[in-house]
């Protein structure tokens, strides 16, 4: 089985390059599909089961790692993370008001209204990396936005689902943000010269004690959320912000040749079978009920109106009206939280299978249209930005000093 999961990796990004010059479809859309393809729905060739299932919870750890890791917060601290905590909180009363209309009991619809909030920051920041937005205004902005969106709707998710124990789900998560945060602080300390030696000369060779002790701090803090009865997604991103620390502290290049190979293992490896397995978890006989498959538009405009339109509003003065749009657009793109707590809800018996699959059905919709429109925005912006100052082009490199 894994063997054919491995073959359509390779063959996704594959397609979708050919596919671009006439349309432009997101590989991750393709993994899902293909996915759905080859799992039992379809051919039924690959199940979810025994190491298949364990690489595709590496494949989330490792996504949320890396967006983990792009987050800078002396960048996005001020108004860009004010902006999206705003913008993340009106969400929030849009979502449950329309869940609490859809879902059918209080708790259905709390998930549904929290997995409204969400935003695909692992999927969307290959994209801008790709774009070379990353490093502009918009990414720095975009950077807030997903951070909210990734890092709030876990925590919403956890105390909605905890029942009668708000009290102890609350000393909970304090207790793991008073660990992560001493993890942060040991990370921001200066290297032992022996640690620093042992990174610099292992770096090409097979030890790569430097890459090991970056999977072993992320494999930690998964364990740690694992125990305290949180969502390890909460572990995978938390490891990110620490290891970003960590390799700052270090020579700048072998931070990047670190971070480069965690890319590789992620990307080239572990995520995409988590995508493709998401696929074949898929449950489409779901949306044969009619009633099931009238929501994907429903719930496809609903990201908009609750996760895009506060974001857009909120985003408009300091970006303009078309790069706002495209920020708002990509906020509600929604792909690999709605899977994580969809499947979190569907195991506590809270969340029936119908919504649960017009929710990730409408997630794939998304992964598909709203980048692709955002992306043409932005790239109107920066045709027309040269009537602006370099240094108000929101898709113009940002004029803040990096790393």
């Amino acid at each position: 089985m894994l063997t054919v999961v491995l073959a359509v990796a390779v063959l996704a990004p594959i397609l979708a390059d050919r596919v671009s010059r006439f349309v432009t479809v997101p590989s991750v859309v393709w993994q899902i599909g293909f996915g759905v393809l080859i799992g039992p729905a379809v051919l039924d060739w690959v199940r979810a089961t025994g190491i298949v299932d364990a690489l595709s919870d590496l494949g989330l750890a490792f996504l949320m790692l890396l967006a983990g890791y792009e987050l800078e917060f002396r960048l996005i601290r001020g108004a860009p993370l004010r902006a999206a905590v705003w913008a993340w909180f009106a969400s929030l009363a849009l979502g449950v008001a329309a869940g609490l209309l859809i879902g059918g009991s209080v708790a259905a619809g709390l998930v549904v209204g929290l997995a409204m909030t969400t935003t695909t920051l692992g999927a969307i920041l290959p994209v801008l990396r790709d774009r070379g937005l990353v490093r502009t205004e918009f990414g720095t902005r975009f950077l807030a936005v997903g951070a909210t969106g990734e890092f709030l709707p876990i925590v919403a998710v956890a105390f909605a689902l905890s029942g009668e124990r708000p009290t102890h789900m609350t000393f909970v998560l304090v207790l793991f943000g008073v660990v992560a945060a001493g993890a942060a602080a040991l990370a921001r300390r200066p290297r032992h010269p022996a640690v620093a030696r042992l990174v610099t000369v292992t770096l090409g060779t097979s030890a790569q004690v430097a890459v090991r002790f970056c999977v072993l701090i992320s494999v930690a803090m998964v364990a740690l959320a694992e125990s305290l009865d949180l969502d390890p997604v909460l572990g995978a991103f938390a490891s990110g912000v620490v290891i970003h620390l960590f390799l700052d502290t270090g020579v700048p290049r072998e931070s990047d040749e670190v971070l480069k190979r965690l890319e590789a293992l992620g990307f080239g490896f572990f995520i995409p079978i988590f995508f493709i397995v998401s696929g074949v978890r898929f449950d489409v006989g779901a949306l044969s009920d009619p009633a099931t498959l009238a929501l994907l538009p429903v719930f496809l405009v609903l990201f908009l109106v609750v996760r895009g339109a506060p974001t857009t509003l909120l985003q408009h003065r300091a970006l303009g009206l078309r790069p706002a749009v495209a920020m708002g657009l990509l906020a509600a793109t929604a792909l690999p939280l709605l899977v994580v707590i969809t499947r979190i809800a569907q195991d506590q018996g809270v969340l029936s299978s119908d919504l649960a699959s017009a929710l990730v059905g409408a997630g794939m919709l998304s992964v598909l249209i709203f980048p692709a429109i955002a992306l043409r925005l932005l790239d109107a912006d920066l045709v027309s930005s040269p009537r602006d100052t370099p240094a108000r082009s929101p898709v113009r490199p940002d004029p803040r000093p990096g790393p």
